[in-house]
């Protein structure tokens, strides 16, 4: 490859060729004399970002990078079924670069409260449930809680309870969720955020209950996985992923995998309150540490 390229330069220089890197002899071969087919089987143990950066090096790094045997390692064994179900259907003429850039951004379904996405280091597959996409005790009425829209959600809005003496938060998913262990993940914040001014502040003053009693974390698969764990909600004025419990998929004929979980604190000694909800995350057990808060 490196010859050939270097013929086309033989009216500008018979004696030193160029190359990506400069003017080198062709004695000396450097990685732009490397076939496209051996730079793909390199850049296809890269992870997506890598192989990104590595595109810019050079033409055989550049076409490698578009290789569909490169990219059909990064998207996740069940990407048919997972597009159909965010898409309505599957997108035949993309290549399977198009496919990964799809699959990594952010995508909508179930009317807008559910989001979907991949991991654009490791390739897992990442949901996220809106507060609309719960089920939540007493949520249509006013005096416990409310909406609230806020530019600190990928949902645009959270939910906030004032005050309450059965709290209860439930919800499931159906999703083509590939093999592996994940984690669920409650992302509260004791307190309303606002603005003041242009900079960010949260109200503490309604947050009371939480230091009583512990609330309940739970879940439940289909084939018979169960979680239980109990925290006490203390920290104030910043999001935090409470983590519900893990799960794992398994090789199945089943297409889709369902999972219920809850959040509750119904010991009605006492009220509770000043909490804001936002969604419930569902992450690879190795992605979990990547969670952002806030």
């Amino acid at each position: 490859m490196g010859v050939a390229h270097s013929g086309l330069h033989n009216d500008f220089s018979s004696s030193s060729p160029s190359s990506c890197f400069g003017d080198r002899n062709l004695l000396k071969p450097g990685l732009g004399d490397l076939p496209e087919a051996c730079v793909a089987m390199i850049v296809e143990n890269l992870d997506p970002v890598e192989i990104c950066r590595f595109s810019k090096l050079n033409r055989a790094f550049r076409g490698a990078s578009w290789a569909d045997c490169v990219w059909e390692s990064k998207l996740p064994p069940n990407y048919r079924v997972f597009l159909e179900k965010i898409l309505g259907g599957f997108p035949e003429n993309l290549q399977k670069r198009d496919l990964y850039a799809c699959l990594s951004r952010i995508n909508s379904f179930d009317e807008g409260t559910k989001k979907v996405w991949i991991d654009k280091r490791t390739s897992g597959v990442c949901l996220s449930i809106s507060a609309k996409g719960l089920n939540i005790t007493g949520i249509d009425d006013r005096r416990y809680w409310s909406h609230i829209p806020t530019d600190e959600s990928r949902f645009s809005s959270v939910a906030y309870l004032q005050q309450i003496w059965w709290f209860e938060v439930a919800g499931e998913i159906d999703f083509p969720l590939p093999v592996g262990t994940y984690s669920i993940f409650f992302r509260l914040q004791l307190g309303r955020s606002g603005k003041w001014f242009g900079r960010r502040v949260c109200n503490t003053e309604q947050v009371h209950g939480w230091d009583i009693k512990p609330a309940r974390f739970q879940l439940w698969t289909e084939d018979g996985q169960y979680s239980s764990s109990q925290c006490m909600l203390t920290e104030k004025g910043n999001w935090t992923h409470y983590h519900a419990g893990d799960f794992v998929v398994r090789e199945s004929s089943k297409s889709s995998t369902k999972i219920k979980f809850s959040m509750t604190q119904i010991d009605c000694t006492h009220t509770k309150g000043g909490l804001s909800l936002d969604s419930v995350v569902v992450y690879p057990s190795s992605c979990k540490d990547q969670l952002k808060r806030f």
